[in-house]
């Protein structure tokens, strides 16, 4: 089992595992068509469908299996910000994947870089992961450039790969290898 310990700190941040005291503020990110735009078969969403969301995010605190989520919150003095998770897709390939939302309105800052990068250097560091990537839609540009400023290369677009609302579309696929990221080839949070 490979549990982070709580809270994981970073100059402006503490992220720790979903409780369901945060559905007022994840609500608020979630019921944002700007926010669900890019996610697949999303709409905004009811404050049930957050409640489930939520419930479902506080279970998410450590991976026990392969396929697991490890969520965490992003937490500022104004409540959770955001969500992180890494996804474990392989124990064999030491392979995970890396998602994230974050309220628009705490955007510009380089939030969403640093607690990407905190949970990034978990993944690496303490549970020996070789490689970590993370997809997005082709037009979903700030997704890309986050995972840009990672120091996430690249590797692929997947043209129309995918179903979304109905087209086909093309998915950006980014990666970084464990030497990658040891040798701070990223880029640092702005």
């Amino acid at each position: 089992m490979f549990q982070p310990t709580y809270p994981i700190r970073t100059p402006r941040l503490a992220l720790r595992p979903v409780t369901m005291d945060d559905l007022d503020d994840v609500y608020a990110f979630q019921r944002r068509p700007d926010v669900v735009r890019w996610m697949l078969g999303a709409q905004p969403r009811t404050r049930e469908q957050s409640r489930l969301s939520v419930l479902a995010m506080a279970g998410e605190d450590a991976w026990r299996a392969e396929g697991d989520c490890l969520t965490v919150a992003a937490v500022t003095d104004a409540g959770v910000i955001g969500i992180v998770e890494l996804v474990w897709r392989s124990r064999l390939e030491r392979t995970a994947e890396l998602g994230f939302v974050f309220h628009p309105d705490h955007g510009g800052r380089g939030l969403a870089t640093e607690a990407a990068t905190a949970v990034l250097d978990c993944g690496f560091a303490k549970f020996g992961l070789h490689r970590v990537y993370g997809r997005c839609h082709c037009r979903n540009a700030a997704s890309a450039r986050l995972m840009g400023r990672l120091g996430m290369r690249q590797e692929a677009r997947h043209v129309e790969s995918y179903l979304f609302r109905g087209e086909w579309a093309d998915q950006l696929v980014f990666a970084i290898l464990a030497h990658e990221w040891r040798a701070g080839t990223r880029t640092p949070p702005s």
